[in-house]
C-alpha cells in the first residue's frame, strides 16, 4: 500500500460534469443547485482524481469539507466540478475544489479524504 500512496502526488486532477436536475435542487421551491449537490459533485471530482490509482478493495472517503457556495446554477444548466490534489500525507489527501457553470464560479474550497480499506470500513460501520 505504501507504494501506491507514494504515487498520489500533488497535481492529480479529477473533473465531473452534470446537468442540474430536479433531485439536485435546493429545498423550499428554489429552482437552483443545492449546496449539498454542489459538494457531492466536488467529492465526485476528488474521487475521480485518485480512486482509480488505489488497489482493489481500497477507496477514499470524505473527511472534511470547507467550501463557499458563491453563485446559483438554475435547473437544466450544465455544471462541472474540479478537484486538484494539493497535499498527500500518508492516507490523508487534501484537494482544492471548485464548481463552475460555464465561466461563472459557483463554489470553491478545500476537501479532505482518507484512504481506507473497504472491508474494514464497512465492518466498523456495522455493515457487511
Amino acid at each position: 500500500m505504501e507504494e501506491v500512496i507514494s504515487r498520489l502526488r500533488p497535481g492529480l486532477v479529477g473533473e465531473v460534469e452534470a446537468e442540474v436536475t430536479e433531485g439536485m435542487l435546493a429545498p423550499g421551491g428554489r429552482r437552483v443547485l443545492s449546496t449539498p449537490s454542489m459538494i457531492g459533485l466536488m467529492e465526485g471530482a476528488s474521487t475521480r482524481a485518485v480512486d482509480h490509482l488505489l488497489p482493489e478493495g481500497w477507496l477514499t472517503v470524505g473527511y472534511l469539507v470547507n467550501v463557499r457556495h458563491l453563485a446559483a446554477a438554475p435547473l437544466g444548466s450544465r455544471v462541472r466540478a474540479r478537484a486538484e490534489l494539493i497535499e498527500a500525507d500518508g492516507r490523508r489527501l487534501v484537494f482544492r475544489v471548485e464548481a463552475w457553470q460555464g465561466d461563472k464560479k459557483l463554489g470553491e474550497g478545500i476537501h479532505e479524504r482518507r484512504i481506507v480499506e473497504l472491508r474494514r470500513f464497512l465492518e466498523r460501520a456495522g455493515g457487511q
